[in-house]
């Protein structure tokens, strides 16, 4: 199990700060495109803009963001210790939905749209007309989605079949108690499936089952839950960072405060339904540390990005509009699969609330709040 959980984290360990670096240094380009010089925003000339209270909004803007998305990652982490929002309980099932409506927003709302309007400016138009005549963004996303389906898959499949083939060769206690006595034991050994065992005794009855069919069951529900986890901060991470560096290189107070407000709030939620999944994956206190504590950094880290380059910094340069564009997309595919199908479809479909009517429909609205909330910060961020 140990070796399983380390293994799965590497796949975050390495991927996210691989992500980060190839994002941040083409977005430093400078290609010069004819619609520079009419949406680029212009240094600040009067007190109100100056510089000095501009980098002050930015330095509280990093502040707020770090709290707010460390705050909504620990809420669920912290919950295990609260009786009444145990995994198991009704509550758990609504709080889980209305993170997932959360999730599903951002990828539907805050980052498809983005990446729409990114790969069809008439920044690349201008340069190639095959920008505007192909939908790359819808294409990016529905490989993405496929990509992680992929992913999900085929570690799961390999992680099953490492335990079970590890299970297999070693004989469990059941099996030797059958092979050491003979004193009217029914045996069905060639009828047994996945390990299990049942003995009849003459004069009382009495079931030897081995633990290993429902271990094994466990062991690959937990493995899965951690798969999840860490590609679904993969896909929150990389929108991070990008709109980290959307309000670092902000030149204007108009612009920054909004964005303060609204992202803070779109690190609380994003947070709360990243950290549901951590707490459910049940990783070893070290691991969840690591990826909570990323998870927190990447926007802020982001804006400090966005301010270092804002001076070099082309917002609609074709190679920021091209790496922003491809993310988002990517971003939002990941997101939108990991909102439907491993958090909605896996819970909704399940039959504590199918059996639940009330439970159903507390869960059903709780996920068009939390889709909700989250498509009303469009409005500013």
């Amino acid at each position: 199990m140990k070796s399983q959980a380390c293994s799965s984290f590497t796949i975050f360990n390495f991927v996210c700060p691989c992500i980060i670096l190839v994002f941040m240094f083409p977005t430093m380009g400078s290609c010069s495109c004819t619609c520079d010089h009419t949406t680029q925003e212009t240094k600040p000339k009067d007190g109100s803009n100056s510089m000095e209270v501009i980098l002050h909004y930015k330095i509280i803007s990093i502040a707020s963001v770090l709290v707010a998305g460390a705050l909504g990652v620990s809420l669920p982490l912290v919950s295990k210790r609260i009786p009444a929002l145990n995994p198991q309980n009704d509550i758990f099932f609504m709080i889980k939905a209305f993170a997932a409506g959360v999730i599903l927003s951002t990828g539907f709302i805050h980052i498809l749209p983005e990446a729409f309007e990114s790969l069809n400016s008439p920044c690349l138009t201008q340069l190639d007309p095959m920008w505007g005549n192909f939908p790359f963004a819808a294409f990016v996303a529905m490989l993405a989605s496929i990509g992680t389906l992929m992913v999900d898959s085929f570690a799961s499949g390999y992680y099953h079949r490492q335990h079970f083939n590890i299970s297999k060769q070693v004989p469990t206690a059941d099996d030797e108690e059958m092979g050491n006595h003979g004193h009217g034991h029914g045996h069905g050994h060639d009828a047994h499936v996945g390990h299990i065992h049942v003995h009849t005794h003459a004069t009382h009855g009495h079931a030897h089952g081995s633990a290993n069919s429902s271990e094994g069951l466990v062991t690959s529900e937990l493995i899965r839950k951690r798969i999840i986890s860490q590609v679904l901060e993969i896909g929150i991470v990389v929108h991070s960072v990008i709109i980290g560096i959307s309000l670092g290189t902000a030149n204007s107070i108009d612009s920054i405060k909004p964005l303060l407000v609204a992202l803070s709030f779109h690190q609380f939620f994003e947070g709360m339904g990243l950290g549901g999944c951590i707490s459910q994956a049940k990783f070893e206190s070290r691991s969840t540390a690591i990826m909570a504590t990323f998870f927190s950094l990447t926007t802020p880290i982001g804006i400090a990005i966005g301010m270092g380059i804002s001076s070099v910094y082309k917002e609609n340069s074709p190679t920021s509009l091209i790496v922003e564009g491809v993310f988002n997309s990517a971003s939002a595919g990941i997101l939108i699969y990991m909102a439907l199908v491993d958090l909605l479809a896996a819970d909704f479909m399940s039959p504590k609330l199918q059996n639940n009517l009330k439970l159903q429909l507390g869960a059903n609205i709780s996920l068009l709040l939390g889709a909700g909330c989250m498509s009303l910060l469009a409005k500013w961020a």
